[in-house]
């Protein structure tokens, strides 16, 4: 089975506190807002702030930058329940009142960016997709995809030590970032922003290279085995990798030096993942435990302790409320992030989990099995809502649609499907490929699909 790259990136260098403020906004769209480490009020502190760029981050965020005292920083601003029917005028207004970062005259760009993601959560379901391309990527099998945030571009990772950047409206190879002495195993985009791509080897290395241009900004050198997991935070200044030495470290992206080693596990570290605040990474191992780290200091803050296998996968809500792991044991638990107490546990499977994910509110957890079965729970009542059965082997690989209405899996049956969360329907079947598909991935859009296999493919859907 090959690892994919973390889902949830997140985290900075001046990280936010974890104390969310919630209001209700016109529609009940509930906001979250993670204000700045500082003792002022955020209104007194934001009149020397300087506010930048304001971007998409996902289907149910926004992404402030700011200069405050000459530095650069960001903060999020988080959409859980936006809906088509949600006043977005009314909305903004209430946002406004407690981020004094958006004037009068930034009101009219936060309101056409929010319905811009109203647009897309109101866009009709009944997308069916076709076979666009056949990509012969690489020489040697493929490790893993992923697209940058627009999904104008993806890149893939390989076993011929290279990452292959794709241009997804024509299928061709826009350039090759090669300088790895070994397999190319975990990649990654710095999304939202997609300029930069991080890559992960079994040479012990990570690389940071331009998106654009294809330059290598860095090598990250430290580690003494091989790569298996990396990640960006939201806000692009640090990345993460975690390898097969029990370590994980995290690196700073402008002057490429180590700024942290996380160490504790007792085996290899598999899964890793920033939380949206960037405060918090966790670090998933071998040794059965998932390790909640202070990313400003490196400190341990919990461990989570109660599975009786392997980690396969770990991932933060949106909210950074809530953790979701899942293991060999056959099981998914679920975790409060502040504490690091076990909510509860998800059992129903007859085989290794061996993918888990939330949906983008954190409303909904998805998990694959080598059972050849999926599940969804609701998050709240920790039910099953819905179970994915049909494929004729192992699922390695599961993910929501930014819109949360369809889930696409991955399975060593050499189909890839797609499901409605709500009811467990098959809905589309994606064929063709001649070995196991072991990756896959939405664009920002969810119009678009990518699938690796070991038959030394990648796949595009449209």
């Amino acid at each position: 089975m090959c690892a994919c790259p973390a889902r949830s990136p997140a985290s900075q260098a001046q990280p936010h506190v974890n104390v969310p403020w919630r209001g209700s906004g016109p529609g009940g769209a509930a906001l979250v807002r993670s204000p700045e480490r500082s003792r002022a009020s955020p209104r007194r502190s934001s009149r020397a702030c300087a506010l930048g760029r304001v971007c998409l981050a996902g289907f149910y965020g926004i992404i402030l930058e700011y200069v405050q005292g000459g530095e650069l920083k960001t903060k999020s601003i988080d959409l859980l329940d936006l809906s088509p029917g949600t006043d977005v005028g009314g909305l903004v207004e209430e946002i406004r009142k407690a981020e004094p970062l958006i004037t009068a005259s930034r009101k009219e760009q936060v309101i056409h960016l929010i319905l811009r993601l109203q647009e897309k959560l109101g866009q009709q379901e009944d997308h069916k997709f076709y076979l666009f391309k056949v990509l012969r990527a690489h020489i040697l099998p493929l490790t893993n995809v992923a697209f940058n945030k627009s999904g104008s571009c993806f890149i893939t990772g390989s076993y011929d030590r290279t990452c292959k950047i794709w241009d997804t409206a024509s299928g061709e190879e826009l350039r090759t970032l090669e300088g790895h002495r070994n397999v190319v195993y975990a990649i990654a985009f710095n999304n939202p922003y997609g300029d930069k791509i991080a890559t992960g080897s079994f040479d012990k290395t990570c690389k940071l290279w331009s998106a654009e241009t294809g330059k290598c900004y860095h090598t990250f050198r430290g580690h003494t085995a091989e790569i298996v997991c990396l990640s960006f935070n939201l806000q692009s200044t640090l990345i993460a990798t975690g390898s097969m030495d029990t370590t994980a470290k995290l690196w700073d992206i402008q002057n490429g030096e180590e700024v942290v080693m996380l160490t504790g596990h007792s085996a290899e570290i598999i899964a890793l993942s920033f939380n949206t605040t960037g405060d918090r990474i966790i670090t998933g191992s071998f040794d059965h435990t998932v390790v909640v780290w202070d990313v400003g200091t490196g400190r341990k803050l919990h461990t989570l302790i109660g599975h009786r296998a392997e980690i396969s996968s770990a991932q933060f809500n949106w909210d950074c409320s809530l953790i979701v792991t899942g293991s060999m044991d056959k099981t998914c638990m679920l975790w409060n992030a502040v504490t690091g107490t076990r909510v509860a546990t998800l059992t129903g499977h007859d085989d290794e989990v061996l993918d888990v994910c939330f949906d983008y509110t954190g409303q909904r957890i998805a998990t694959s099995s080598a059972d050849g079965s999926a599940r969804v729970y609701n998050a709240e009542t920790k039910k099953c809502i819905a179970k994915l059965e049909g494929h004729g082997g192992e699922i390695s690989k599961i993910c929501f649609n930014p819109q949360g209405s369809r889930i696409l899996t991955a399975s060593s049956d050499k189909t890839a499907r797609l499901w409605d969360p709500h009811t467990g329907q098959c809905i589309q079947i994606l064929e063709g490929h001649t070995d196991e598909i072991f990756s896959c991935a939405f664009n920002y859009k969810g119009d678009i699909i990518i699938t690796g296999s070991k038959d030394n493919t990648c796949r595009i859907w449209r």
